[in-house]
């Protein structure tokens, strides 16, 4: 069975999310975005943990679904064109920060177990070093390799995967808190890895660039605060629709049950490049080398991006591919590309419409972006809706690059283009 998941997110008991990253409202959007497995979040958290096992039912080996009474709380704001089954898998992400080899660490994992007994095993253990309250995302004290080897003491099918690993203030191999080398932050468990998250910054060629990656399979999710992030990056599978389906196809190096990755284009994610936000200074690494790190504005060091990092442990030319490479597409989030269409806001009013129009005649988002005929598109959303998914898919787009926590911003047209060939394209 062919299947899209995204188990990297949150829910509303971590800091800095929305209100609605509930259990409702991510089965909502799921199906509008075509998500088949959602990652819980946060279920370390004793407040969500309790919701969790409240509002869950055993589905599939390993899976999870809402109970009758909580799914009808959501499901009539489903578009008829997008319903489709949703199923959760138990995830949490973990911010460890500790010294080890003479450097404070900060590094952030996410851990999934295939049931609530090895969750609560998990839980249980991580409660008795630290704060697991205060944060859907607990922050604790604790090595990457200690809470490694807690994870594998919870259950055989429990597993980590090191997130968004260029990241450059919270991953495994970022700038300003990680390693020069998986081996030095899982030590002798490191076998135990076999996948790493790409994260926004960054995309499959650029990890494949280095060697000591070539063991492990790339996967991508959203890292969604609110359930409309859902799905902005996702992870392809034909295996077993089942937890331990997903678990031999990232495990097993020879099974080619994940078929790829759905990816934003690195440049828009908000690390990508060097800079310096409160100069609003946006650099190339080239740049940064010339000025020597600094900011050429206020002399204050700069937050060096992952396209710099990827540069400097890359020990591979471009264009070459790991062993373990999966195929992977890069996608704007359809509401980004109305925006730009109408030359407004993506949260706008007249972008959510057409939004909602286009998913009633279409289907789920990923459909549209990957799959849909243009003129399906063009009869429901317009000429400039159609040609702006078209140069995505061909990859014509422009993105001023993201830095030091700002995201990268698209442009499709310009203000000529949206003049002159609106009403002026034809894809039939």
């Amino acid at each position: 069975m062919t299947f899209y998941t995204d188990l990297h997110l949150h829910s509303h008991f971590s800091r800095a999310t929305s209100p609605q990253l509930n259990l409702e409202y991510l089965a909502l959007w799921a199906q509008i975005k075509g998500i088949h497995v959602v990652g819980t979040g946060d279920f370390v958290h004793p407040g969500w943990f309790d919701e969790l096992k409240k509002k869950l039912e055993p589905a599939e080996e390993g899976l999870f679904k809402l109970k009758p009474e909580y799914a009808a709380v959501t499901q009539d704001q489903v578009p008829a064109a997008c319903r489709a089954q949703v199923r959760f898998l138990l995830s949490v992400e973990v911010s460890n920060i500790y010294k080890r080899l003479d450097k404070v660490r900060k590094v952030h994992n996410v851990v999934f177990a295939p049931s609530f007994k090895a969750a609560e095993k998990i839980q249980a253990k991580l409660e008795a070093i630290g704060n697991i309250r205060a944060d859907g995302r607990p922050i604790l004290g604790l090595d990457s390799r200690d809470l490694l080897e807690i994870v594998l003491e919870s259950d055989p099918f429990s597993y980590l995967i090191p997130a968004h690993i260029w990241t450059p203030w919270f991953s495994a191999l970022g700038s300003k808190g990680g390693f020069d080398r998986m081996e030095d932050c899982f030590g002798d468990l490191t076998k135990h890895i076999f996948a790493v998250e790409t994260g926004l910054s960054s995309d499959p060629p650029m990890n494949w660039r280095l060697k000591q990656l070539d063991p492990f399979v790339l996967v991508s999710n959203s890292d969604a605060h609110s359930p409309p992030k859902l799905g902005r990056e996702a992870t392809m599978f034909n295996t077993d629709f089942s937890y331990r389906g997903i678990y031999q196809a990232l495990s097993d190096p020879n099974d080619q049950g994940l078929v790829g990755t759905i990816e934003f284009f690195p440049e828009e994610g908000k690390y990508h490049y060097d800079g310096h936000r409160d100069c609003r200074r946006r650099m190339h690494p080239q740049e940064t080398i010339k000025n020597k790190g600094l900011c050429p504005d206020c002399g204050k060091p700069v937050t060096v991006g992952v396209m710099a990092r990827v540069e400097e442990l890359a020990d591979r030319p471009e264009g070459q591919k790991s062993p373990r490479a999966r195929p992977y597409v890069n996608l704007i989030p359809l509401p980004e590309i109305i925006a730009e269409a109408k030359d407004s806001g993506p949260t706008s009013k007249g972008v959510n419409e057409l939004f909602v129009q286009i998913l009633n005649r279409c289907g789920n988002e990923l459909h549209i972006l990957r799959e849909a005929p243009l003129p399906e598109i063009q009869k429901v959303g317009g000429d400039l809706v159609a040609e702006g998914i078209r140069r995505m898919r061909d990859g014509k787009v422009q993105i001023a690059a993201g830095y030091d926590g700002e995201y990268g911003q698209i442009h499709i047209f310009s203000d000529e283009e949206r003049k002159s060939l609106n009403g002026q394209l034809s894809f039939f």
